[in-house]
């Protein structure tokens, strides 16, 4: 049952990508801009965890401040109740400054680390930011290169048709003998008109010269 299993999944899974891949392969950009908005998010993820790192940062060097003041007022207790021979009260100071010491030990340790490991974070946060950018411009390049690709195209089928469909005649060829011959028949016919009308002038002048 479980290799039932398996061999459906591979098999889903090898159907999506084949989707993919058409998907791809008809809109090329509209991908590329899927792949650059999943890379957005990453960044924005990232800038989140070390926004929080941050936080927990202060919070490791106000814990170690205030360690470090309950450790030095446990040691002046201590000292006080030693002077007073207040064993017990003595013993219990003592145990809270070591106590206090240890942590703010652990908190610096831990601040310091914090400190180190952001550095590092915010380093690889800017190479982040500077690959979307890249990428960014490589997009542009493709859409120009893409923009370039389709007005040419579409400019051979309106000049050069035969290059792309094998026709003998351009449109703008099929426009330009359009208005040739309009133009001839609107010239032949003013011709004629013009000339109509001439020769009915001449008449009527030969007409009153006959009277």
């Amino acid at each position: 049952m479980s290799n039932l299993f398996t061999r459906l999944k591979d098999s889903i899974s090898a159907d999506l990508n084949d989707l993919l891949d058409q998907k791809e392969q008809k809109n090329p950009i509209a991908m590329l801009n899927q792949h650059l908005r999943r890379c957005e998010k990453e960044v924005k993820r990232v800038r989140e965890l070390i926004d929080r790192q941050y936080l927990l940062k202060d919070q490791f060097i106000k814990e170690y401040h205030q360690s470090t003041e309950m450790a030095a007022k446990r040691q002046h207790q201590a000292e006080i109740a030693q002077r007073a021979s207040e064993t017990e009260l003595y013993t219990f100071a003592l145990k809270e400054q070591e106590d206090y010491a240890q942590k703010a030990e652990r908190l610096k340790s831990a601040y310091d680390t914090t400190v180190k490991q952001l550095d590092q974070l915010e380093q690889k946060y800017a190479e982040m930011k500077r690959k979307l950018k890249d990428m960014y411009l490589k997009r542009m390049e493709l859409m120009s290169r893409e923009n370039i690709a389709n007005a040419n195209h579409r400019i051979d089928q309106v000049i050069q048709p035969e290059r792309a469909f094998g026709q003998s005649f351009s449109r703008f060829e099929e426009s330009e003998m359009y208005l040739e011959q309009l133009e001839q028949k609107v010239n032949t016919n003013y011709h004629q008109n013009t000339i109509d009308a001439r020769i009915r002038e001449i008449e009527r002048q030969l007409e009153k010269g006959n009277a």
